[in-house]
């Protein structure tokens, strides 16, 4: 399966013109955080990817899988 939220938040990241290292200041969340969650580390806390998905304006939402 794919990392789809850790490709998201580094497209934006990469596209606000932001280090790893920047982001992590600025969203308040831990540099070793940023890089696993782009990296797509199976287990992450909800609580910090909504707060980097905060920086960009958008949230965490459940959709239905309609390829199941």
């Amino acid at each position: 399966m794919e990392n789809r939220i850790g490709v998201f938040i580094k497209a934006q990241r990469k596209k606000a013109g932001l280090t790893q290292e920047e982001f992590a200041m600025r969203s308040n969340l831990g540099l070793r955080f940023v890089r696993e969650l782009e990296q797509g580390k199976p287990t992450v806390q909800l609580d910090k990817v909504e707060q980097a998905l905060a920086m960009f304006s958008y949230h965490l939402e459940p959709i239905k899988d309609e390829r199941r």
